[in-house]
């Protein structure tokens, strides 16, 4: 059975002008020509075209594809065992490709363009990638979260690890306020809290009074928040959010006002 140049190149996913410059420089001429003299292409051909293909995806020069094909001294099933290995090593080059495309992805989608061991490195073993479903569902829409994404995503690990080092200053101070019995209503305590709400606008976005009880609130009303700011002291989330309500108030935000 034979095919037509047409027939061939649909069956390939080639244009017949790509067959008809095989066939002009001998890469690939056809098996038999019609009556009229037009080109007809068996299924030895048609292998031949196969094995041709895959080296051209691989990137082998046609000269060089001539060679290994008319070489002698290696088989088609040899051909076929290269072809395996050549597309093997490059599907595993592919996938670590495609890995890494997908990490930078979800770094510029978390806004924290950092490496896994940046990341252990600056957070320690708090992961702040581990609640940013919810964290987009709860507050994705507003432009607190828009605005944090946008200075998330230049800043770099030196900018990251100041933050978090100015923030974990910030915590041990609490906690030795808070181990040396002050009141959060004293001055000393609401003066660290306006510090703790500066910090937040000036490394995240713009906490208003307003905001920053709010996130005093579920420093305690979501236990993993408390987990986590407790493991400075016990105790020490409540402290935190007694202090952040009693700043707010002295700066004539009742805590009430958000109900």
């Amino acid at each position: 059975m034979s095919y037509s140049v047409g027939q061939v190149a649909g069956f390939a996913g080639v244009t017949v002008r790509t067959l008809h410059h095989y066939d002009e420089i001998g890469l690939l001429r056809p098996g038999a020509r019609s009556a009229a003299g037009h080109r007809r292409y068996d299924d030895a051909d048609l292998d031949r075209l196969q094995r041709i293909l895959f080296y051209r995806e691989l990137g082998f020069p046609l000269e060089e594809v001539a060679v290994l094909l008319d070489d002698p001294d290696i088989d088609p099933q040899a051909h076929l065992r290269r072809q395996y290995q050549l597309l093997s090593d490059r599907i595993e080059r592919l996938r670590k490709m495609a890995a890494a495309v997908e990490r930078a992805m979800e770094a510029r989608k978390m806004g924290i363009n950092l490496t896994p061991e940046e990341k252990f490195e600056v957070f320690g073993d708090f992961d702040p990638d581990q609640y940013q479903e919810e964290v987009e569902r709860r507050w994705g829409n507003t432009e607190e979260y828009r605005e944090s994404q946008r200075r998330a995503a230049s800043y770099t690990k030196e900018d990251w690890k100041r933050i978090q080092e100015e923030g974990d200053d910030i915590t041990n101070r609490f906690v030795a306020l808070m181990g040396a019995g002050t009141p959060t209503e004293s001055e000393v305590a609401m003066d660290l809290a306006e510090e703790h709400r500066q910090w937040i606008c000036r490394s995240h976005y713009e906490c208003g009074h307003e905001l920053h009880t709010c996130l005093g609130r579920m420093y305690v009303s979501d236990h993993r928040f408390t987990e986590n700011i407790d493991k400075a002291g016990p105790g020490l989330a409540v402290y935190l959010r007694d202090a952040i309500l009693a700043n707010a108030e002295r700066h004539g935000y009742r805590a009430s006002d958000g109900g």
